[in-house]
């Protein structure tokens, strides 16, 4: 199916961030993975430990998943399957990066049915019953998704892991013709 230049597009630039994602787990030691940085004392709730800020980003990748079963439902059964999935839980880098993988071959399957025609189609969600643009679904799972990305960096920078921008952003130079 052709799926049009934005459909394209959106897709390519989740893509991206989760393969940026993926590198930035994997630079994650093994050993650390109950650090978190330190609160203040009067924090109403204390920053997410490195475990868990893991099956976070699980759950952010899954977000897509949701939103392209919701988009064609009959083309992508067997994403119900993912539902089954747990998130949200404290887990090991290796891990999340596989788990990872595995939501970014869903999504870029999820993609091969949208087009540029179904990005204005109203959605209903659990928090918007009306519904929303599939567009904004799509972008709304994104900035969830870099949110936690940029946490994941910022992290990684205060355990003194080496990291530049070029870890969190893909650059891009001139292009050969």
């Amino acid at each position: 199916m052709d799926t049009g230049g934005i459909a394209i597009s959106v897709r390519d630039k989740v893509l991206e961030a989760i393969e940026g994602t993926i590198h930035l787990v994997r630079l994650i030691p093994t050993n650390r993975l109950e650090w978190r940085p330190d609160a203040k004392s009067d924090s109403a709730s204390p920053p997410i430990d490195l475990g868990h800020l893991l099956g976070h980003l699980l759950d952010c990748a899954a977000g897509f998943c949701a939103v392209l079963h919701a988009a064609h439902p009959t083309e992508l059964q067997d994403f119900k399957q993912l539902r089954g999935l747990v998130v949200n839980h404290s887990c090991a880098p290796d891990d999340a990066a596989q788990r990872l993988e595995h939501y970014s071959n869903c999504i870029a399957r999820g993609f091969e049915f949208l087009s540029d025609d179904d990005l204005p189609r109203e959605i209903p969600t659990t928090f918007v019953p009306e519904g929303e643009t599939l567009l904004m679904l799509l972008l709304g799972n994104f900035e969830h998704l870099t949110n936690h990305k940029y946490q994941l960096f910022f992290y990684l920078k205060l355990l003194g892991i080496p990291v530049t921008s070029a870890d969190l952003y893909r650059f891009r130079g001139n292009r050969e013709s």
